[in-house]
């Protein structure tokens, strides 16, 4: 099933970011784009994840023209179906861990995984406040947060920043699984060469193209 198609995307600002950038993204599969920054990769991720607009190009996900749709039925698919890791976590940081999940288990009606919160390394502290965890305790708990969505897409902006490079390594490694069992999609942003190379796919966005690399 093919999750994201992406047709000569080109967006600029007070310069030219890139042009013409097109991408398919398969159920199962995972792509990373590298680059220098400032070369227009998280502004890319913005586009493909419905945040912004592109200046020229369309993008469809799920076989629908994210341009064509009505407000509602965009809601309803970034509520359901479309899952952001962001280095920053967006917590809410007056909640506990737990309270964090219990929304994005009321909004999606999915119940909370407590294996996926093992394997996280969460579980034992999932009922403390956000304030009260570490940096890397409050990335995973964010990733638990989308991840109990069930999206069928995820965007990652530097998902595992905050974090150890063992750590790094499992929670890719989870995130390759999660995309394999629930046919879902993965699109990585990524300064970390190594991190990228563990997808199935890489591109790197340079001189205002994106080039596959392997």
């Amino acid at each position: 099933m093919n999750l994201l198609s992406a047709k000569n995307i080109s967006h600029s600002f007070d310069y030219e970011l890139f042009s013409n950038v097109s991408l398919e993204l398969m159920a199962g599969e995972s792509v990373a784009i590298i680059g220098m920054s400032g070369s227009g990769k998280s502004t890319l991720l913005h586009i493909f994840s419905t945040l912004l607009a592109p200046k020229e190009g369309s993008v469809r996900i799920m076989d629908e023209d994210i341009a064509s749709m009505s407000t509602k039925r965009l809601s309803e698919m970034k509520r359901n179906d479309l899952g952001l890791v962001f280095q920053a976590h967006y917590l809410f940081n007056g909640f506990s861990a737990y309270e964090n999940l219990e929304v994005a288990e009321i909004l999606s009606l999915n119940s909370i995984d407590m294996n996926l919160l093992e394997r996280l390394g969460i579980a034992q502290v999932i009922e403390k406040k956000v304030t009260q965890l570490s940096g890397g305790q409050q990335q995973r708990v964010s990733i638990a947060r989308v991840l109990t969505k069930k999206p069928k897409l995820i965007f990652a902006d530097e998902p595992t920043g905050n974090l150890d490079k063992e750590t790094a390594n499992e929670v890719m490694q989870l995130f390759f699984d999660y995309c394999r069992d629930e046919s879902a999609g993965m699109i990585l942003v990524t300064h970390d060469n190594e991190l990228a190379h563990m997808c199935q796919h890489v591109y790197k966005l340079e001189n205002r193209e994106l080039v596959k690399v392997a």
